[in-house]
């Protein structure tokens, strides 16, 4: 019987980085090992938005635009390419006015981004609207976030199953263009049994075709749990990253995914041999 085939984005390039080294790092030096995860079979990257757009300009005197024109030549035309967005906020802290949220989508479509990851940390799906028609707009692929997290120990209700379904079926009754769903949970603390229920009920609402992505950290030592609670419960796309931006308060690590899911019907598509000998899980 054939594997199910995983759809994975390495994060290493941007929240690996953010998360780890406050996405100080100079796009030269780790241009290489861009590349080398490309051999190894990666086709999907998180290279841009959030502070891997503040960094290059605030703290490496480097242009984040020519950043990503780099980042785009050394992976060529076929690679995906994705950046993370906040809403109304695009890759400010501040909400930005409307011919700015137009730009951003502009700016980073001409750059060689081919998706954008946009998502509001209230799930105020009016947050969501104008920014997507932009995303759209400019010929990007939109994955539209639901923001997960889990609450302090004693409080109910807010983060559960059924909040996280009126949020997606608030995003589908406002009419929403997407091309993938991301839950995405920036703390690292759901916990894996809701994050089972809660995918399992959306891919009952999507249907069968539709791309459920699953995003957390290590923060909370649960990361490995809840992405195989995700998968099982109909989740096709994940992110992992790679050693030493990997794990702790960054994303699983692509090889330790790989050792969780062996035995199981679930394939990550990477040539293991070849991610060891560039560097993956040293």
């Amino acid at each position: 019987m054939s594997k199910k085939l995983i759809k994975v984005m390495d994060t290493s390039f941007r929240d690996g980085f953010q998360s780890v080294y406050g996405a100080r790092v100079f796009v030269d030096d780790f241009i290489p090992a861009l590349q080398s995860a490309v051999k190894a079979g990666l086709k999907h990257f998180e290279v841009a938005g959030g502070a891997r757009f503040q960094s290059p300009i605030f703290y490496c005197n480097e242009n984040a635009f020519e950043t990503m024109d780099k980042i785009r030549a050394a992976v060529g035309p076929d690679i995906n390419l994705q950046s993370l967005s906040r809403g109304v906020n695009v890759v400010g802290l501040d909400s930005q006015p409307r011919d700015v949220i137009d730009l951003h989508a502009k700016m980073f479509a001409k750059h060689g981004v081919t998706t954008v990851r946009n998502f509001d940390a209230l799930n105020d799906v009016n947050n969501l609207l104008y920014s997507s028609q932009c995303i759209k707009k400019h010929g990007l692929k939109h994955e539209v976030t639901i923001t997960m997290m889990e609450l302090p120990i004693g409080c109910q209700g807010a983060h559960d199953v059924e909040f996280y379904e009126r949020v997606l079926r608030s995003i589908l009754d406002a009419g929403i263009e997407f091309d993938s769903l991301a839950f995405k949970d920036a703390s690292g603390t759901s916990a894996p049994r809701k994050v089972f229920e809660t995918v399992k009920r959306t891919r009952e609402i999507l249907g069968a075709d539709a791309d459920i992505r699953f995003h957390s950290h290590e923060t909370a030592g649960t990361g490995l749990a809840a992405y195989l609670a995700a998968l099982e419960g109909g989740a096709n796309c994940i992110d992992l990253s790679m050693k030493p931006v990997s794990g702790g308060t960054a994303q699983p690590d692509i090889v330790s995914m790989w050792h969780a899911l062996k035995g199981t019907d679930y394939d990550l598509g990477i040539d293991v041999e070849t991610a060891s000998g560039w560097g993956f899980d040293r």
